[in-house]
């Protein structure tokens, strides 16, 4: 193997390129610390730092006196979507109801007939000034607007261009599981912050900043997977926190907004420097209309803006044409409004029935309802499984060990349906 570097961050990205090409394979071991300090004429510290910051990130692990060794690829986490094969009832998908989304037909017929060239504006004049309604409640200091691939495309990127393998992101914990396995795929550290009712907690956020956190990644409403949905009060105490770390990314991923019944409450501070505010249209529009709209500092869409430039990967002006004619459409922002009172008249009901049988679910916002178990949630699972139930319990969405939970999708839930899923759920609880 032929490991190189002179600092430890040199050592770590030596490693990773040797597992990247084959020539360190999972399970071989990684010379002696000292052995390798010597070959490199480095201090043994610096090699020591870099293999601990290969565990950090998951490239290896310590086997005692076997040493460190190359890990195993991780297996790719669990996503959201329907279980279309599965003959369960789906209650965990996370998915919108496809009755309340536009008919992509209709959009379709609506597009301009001008093809679009290299060279054109990234982001669509006429889109553009649609989204200033979009963020009519965002007052965001000097904020550029861009487009992305979605949300999780625009998260992916921003951390990307902001930190550095190993840098400790504070999320919520519970967590939402594409962020999750976003911060796998860039070999960032997830630090948890907990959440209750009011969003993150404010002992929380003050405790991953002061241990280092480069990054905050918050749903400042419709939380998923809990729901919760920031409070003013909490909102002002998280802005106050972040004001005496002004150089930490800020992003806020408010998914549901044009859905949501709460109000938005940013989180970024005044002092801010590099922040963002992301809105996505999957929830709303549909997940296959792949686009998010970004508010952002100059410096944060200058750096996205690299890798979205016309003429590379921009995002297409046919998506962005369709956005424009939704966001154009009486009818169609119309049934937005309707769904957002379907969807919360799901919620509730399913809420009140739970509550009848002594069950304390979290009050919110969004797709999913979080019901807090007296127990782990795994047996409850399976138990519901057999009743013909399939939900999702709150293991992946964990960062630490918590009391169980289960997260159950709301979107297409009726009333009936929501009456025997809580009589089932209440027989397997009190059947131990």
């Amino acid at each position: 193997m032929a490991i190189t570097g002179q600092s430890a961050a040199e050592i770590v990205d030596s490693v990773r390129a040797e597992v990247r090409n084959g020539a360190l394979e999972p399970g071989q071991a990684l010379p002696p610390v000292r052995e390798l300090a010597a070959r490199l004429g480095v201090n043994r510290n610096t090699v020591a730092a870099a293999y601990k910051r290969l565990v950090v990130v998951g490239v290896a692990e310590t086997r005692g006196r076997l040493g460190t060794l190359i890990r195993e690829p991780a297996a790719p986490g669990p996503r959201e979507g329907a279980a279309p094969d599965s003959p369960l009832m789906d209650l965990a998908s996370g998915n919108p109801d496809s009755r309340w989304l536009p008919d992509p037909r209709v959009l379709a017929s609506a597009l301009s007939g001008q093809p679009r060239l290299y060279g054109e504006p990234p982001v669509s004049p006429r889109l553009a000034a649609l989204a200033k309604r979009w963020f009519q409640d965002a007052h965001c200091p000097d904020p550029v607007l861009s487009v992305t691939h979605g949300a999780v495309d625009a998260i992916e990127r921003l951390l990307g261009a902001h930190l550095v393998s190993a840098d400790p992101v504070a999320v919520e914990d519970p967590c939402f599981l594409s962020s999750i396995n976003t911060l796998r795929l860039l070999d960032l550290r997830p630090m948890g912050v907990p959440v209750d009712g009011e969003g993150m907690t404010v002992d929380g956020l003050r405790q991953a900043l002061a241990s280092g956190a480069r990054a905050v990644l918050c749903t400042p409403r419709a939380h998923n997977p809990t729901g919760c949905n920031l409070s003013a009060g909490r909102a002002a105490a998280l802005r106050d926190v972040l004001a005496e770390y002004p150089d930490v990314l800020v992003i806020e991923d408010d998914h549901f907004a044009p859905l949501s019944r709460a109000a938005y409450q940013p989180l970024a501070s005044s002092r801010s420097r590099h922040w963002a505010l992301v809105r996505s249209v999957s929830k709303c529009f549909g997940p296959d209309l792949r686009l998010a709209l970004m508010l952002s500092d100059e410096d944060s869409a200058r750096r996205l803006g690299l890798r979205l430039a016309s003429g590379t990967t921009w995002v297409s002006h046919l998506l962005q044409d369709m956005v424009a004619c939704c966001l154009e459409s009486r009818t169609v922002m119309a049934r937005v409004i309707e769904a957002a009172a379907d969807y919360q008249r799901r919620r509730d009901n399913l809420s009140r029935v739970l509550r009848e049988h002594g069950l304390c679910p979290w009050d919110g916002d969004g797709l999913n309802l979080w019901v807090p178990l007296p127990g782990p949630a795994a047996p409850v699972t399976a138990a519901l499984a057999r009743r013909g139930w399939l939900v999702r319990d709150d293991r992946p969405f964990r960062l630490a060990d918590g009391d169980g939970a289960l997260r159950v999708t709301i979107s297409e839930l009726e009333p009936e349906t929501a009456r025997r899923f809580s009589e089932d759920l209440a027989r397997v609880l009190a059947a131990g």
